[in-house]
């Protein structure tokens, strides 16, 4: 009898080890396929970019001109193109920054140019920051308490532009240096590679049970901030990295460290505006080496900013001429996904939608006032589409507008029967996208752009503390497209499927002392990053 006791015991622990194996691998699998698929993507982008590099090579030496040779030297065969090595992180000399020189404001027309393709320089956290005591498991995330902070110290650590430095004063960061004047010299093709579509939509409420997910344990930390949590965002790029802003003004930038058990801060900035405004929004730029900050449109104060986390503590943070926005609060900004040129568009409660494009200095940005009649009301969420240059935004006034920017006219109206406070496109299928709406229960919507005006799935949850929705509660798509997190005004993460005929949420997860902001998905690891009035983030483990 002890024999088989222990027999089983042993092929018990056996299984258990093998289950974690399989787990461990099949992650590492799906890891490897997201590289391979970038280096795949990048690699395209290459051929065509050498390719039309050539062309113009061809076109200059029917011209007969003699500098050719010495402008490019041999030309590359795109069919024969390997792929380039990393580049060395190296520290980046500071240069001037140039002025803008514009700040006009025009209408967009029907047809619109494109200005020329950038390479930017990328951060790359070179010294890894000790992680900050005390970081706890949370055994009972209603009763515990986030961690106490101390306000000197980082009144000091502003004091030098920086929360952490080496003996020798470097700064914890350094930057891949990428030269931009090379891409300035020859203006590509407008033709690029678009991001593949995956139908999910056709998957919506297929499935009679939710999948569940396996919330392992939670971390939580004091965010370093004195006054409340208002935004969170992941790096696009660097996927170790992410930023929190609050109503102190200051944005921090994080590192996720031990394959997401710990977190620490490598830099904060103060993002306060010229006249002391903390940053409604902040957004990444899609090379992530910067992030953008919008603001209010009241007392001729700066709407837009770009913060820099490696430049010196005097040129971290520089404001945008243009103030295209007439008043109040500039309440959402978003990078569109149109690979000819970047650009971003703000949604204010001036019911404008304006569209930001990058000029020849990557710090100067021209504003075009998309529409500012559409709406009756304010603007709160703007997005755009992968298939084409247009732009959805949606607002209080129960509006969901498409605009096709080509065109200079909307393409569709829609009102729904409640206010639309944000809406997120699906990573994936890119028809399918959600609005966040002020209903009671049914607080999210799925539509189906193609079809228009056709709500596909709707889902919500029932809220304790308050039966108003909030602004400041957003949602996340997972990285497969296929579940959404949410925010609440009561301490709990909502877990959506949307395969899932039912329309509650898949899982409740408990989280944090107060109603929960965010709760964003980590691009490459099984992890929920979530910030909270009670003035913590925390990282929840999930499998």
């Amino acid at each position: 009898m002890v024999t088989d006791s222990s027999g089983g015991s042993i092929l018990e622990e056996k299984r258990r080890q093998e289950d974690a194996l399989i787990t461990l691998i099949d992650c590492k699998t799906k890891e490897v396929d997201r590289f391979r698929a970038k280096i795949s993507r990048y690699q395209s982008k290459l051929t065509e970019a050498l390719r039309n590099l050539n062309e113009l090579n061809a076109m200059l030496s029917r011209l007969g001109s003699n500098a050719a040779a010495g402008i490019t030297g041999n030309t590359v065969a795109s069919s024969d193109l390997p792929i380039p090595p990393p580049l060395k992180p190296k520290i980046e000399k500071e240069t001037e920054d140039q002025t803008p020189s514009s700040n006009q404001v025009s209408h967009i027309a029907p047809t619109q140019n494109h200005s020329k393709s950038k390479k930017i320089e990328l951060l790359i956290p070179a010294v890894k920051a000790k992680p900050i005591p005390p970081m706890v498991p949370i055994a009972n995330p209603e009763k515990s308490a986030p961690t106490p902070q101390s306000d000197d110290a980082q009144s000091n650590a502003l004091k030098r532009g920086r929360l952490s430095v080496d003996e020798n004063g470097t700064p914890p960061l350094c930057s891949q240096f990428v030269s931009a004047s090379d891409a300035k010299k020859f203006k590509m093709s407008s033709s690029t590679v678009r991001k593949e579509t995956k139908d999910l939509i056709s998957s919506v409420r297929t499935s009679s049970s939710p999948f569940m997910f396996q919330i392992k344990h939670s971390i939580q930390i004091g965010s370093q901030h004195k006054r409340r949590l208002r935004s969170l965002e992941l790096n696009p790029v660097q996927h170790e990295l992410f930023c929190t802003s609050a109503l102190d003004g200051i944005v921090n930038l994080w590192e996720i460290q031990s394959n997401g058990s710990a977190i620490s801060v490598l830099s904060a900035v103060n993002g306060s505006s010229v006249n002391n405004r903390w940053p409604e929004d902040i957004v990444w730029h899609p090379d992530g080496n910067r992030l953008f900050a919008a603001y209010t449109a009241d007392d001729s104060d700066s709407q837009i900013s770009i913060l820099n986390f490696n430049a010196h503590q005097e040129k971290q943070v520089i404001f945008l001429e243009g103030k295209p926005h007439r008043k109040s609060v500039i309440n959402n900004i978003t990078f569109m996904p149109w690979t000819t040129n970047p650009s971003f568009a703000t949604g204010g409660s001036d019911h404008a939608v304006v569209l930001w494009n990058e000029k020849e200095n990557p710090s100067s940005w021209k504003p075009e006032i998309v529409h500012d009649h559409l709406h009756t009301s304010a603007v709160c969420g703007v997005v755009g589409l992968e298939q084409k240059e247009t732009i959805l935004s949606v607002g209080l006034d129960k509006r969901i507008i498409c605009f096709n920017i080509q065109a200079g006219k909307s393409e569709f109206k829609h009102q729904i029967d409640c206010k639309c406070l944000s809406i997120r496109m699906n990573p994936f299928d890119h028809n399918l996208f959600m609005v966040q709406t002020g209903a009671h229960e049914d607080q999210l919507r799925l539509f189906d752009i193609r079809s228009k005006q056709m709500e596909i799935h709707s889902f919500g949850w029932k809220q304790k503390s308050s039966e108003s929705q909030s602004l400041l509660v957003k949602q996340d798509w997972s990285s497969d497209g296929f579940c959404i997190s949410s925010g609440s005004s009561d301490p709990i993460i909502h877990i959506f499927d949307i395969r899932y005929t039912g329309r509650i949420p898949a899982q409740s997860v408990p989280a944090h002392q107060k109603r929960v902001f965010k709760a964003a998905w980590h691009p490459s690891l099984p992890l929920l990053i979530s910030i909270s009035s009670d003035s913590s983030v925390q990282l929840h483990d999930i499998k």
